[in-house]
């Protein structure tokens, strides 16, 4: 009997509970600032060009072979408008192929491609496989338009595993100091001891 009684209660519990799920697609949930959509390209306003110089390093380290990139010459560093000397000039990469590893934004020289975090960047349902397959203009579309407001620029690994580039030697040398000043202030008498027992 009893245990009719707590089955019931857990029932009632659960039907009269707030719903967790919304009325997709009509409602959609705030995704995660981290959340790992596709890849898109980044646009440069105080330029007005693409961060993308066509390195293709992108290319070379994508695990599935979904990335094709070429450069050209950067008319703008000509005219004195840039700084960079090469421009992408083509970029393809196809969504079928991708399987959202982050390792392109990870070895990108230049902070041009992030992971998308916005509900675009995993809507992508389409009747054909090659609408999957988006170009340059495409793939900075969002970014320069506004639509890309707040990507997730760190890297993914970075960002999970607490990894930090290890400091160059002058600014070790600079810490190691630091820390012994800390020591030393910590300890003060630490110091006058080892020196009298020195002299002893």
């Amino acid at each position: 009997m009893l245990g009719i009684v707590k089955t019931l209660a857990t029932t009632m519990r659960a039907a009269l509970r707030k719903p967790v799920t919304v009325q997709y697609p009509t409602e959609k949930k705030v995704l995660p600032h981290r959340s790992r959509g596709l890849p898109v390209l980044l646009w440069d306003f105080d330029v007005d060009e693409p961060f993308c110089t066509g390195c293709q390093v992108c290319a070379r380290y994508c695990p599935v072979d979904c990335i094709t990139v070429t450069m050209k010459d950067n008319p703008r560093f000509a005219e004195g408008k840039s700084k960079r000397k090469k421009i992408v000039d083509q970029f393809y990469l196809d969504y079928a192929r991708c399987m959202r590893c982050d390792i392109c934004v990870e070895v990108c020289n230049f902070d041009a491609i992030v992971m998308n975090n916005t509900w675009k960047g995993v809507e992508l349902s389409c009747y054909d496989r090659q609408d999957l397959v988006l170009d340059l203009p495409a793939l900075l579309g969002q970014s320069k338009s506004g639509q890309l407001k707040d990507p997730f620029r760190e890297p993914m690994g970075v960002a999970h595993s607490g990894w930090a580039p290890k400091p160059v030697s002058g600014e070790a040398e600079g810490a190691g100091e630091e820390a012994g000043a800390a020591g030393a202030a910590a300890h003060p008498g630490s110091a006058g001891d080892a020196t009298e027992g020195g002299e002893g």
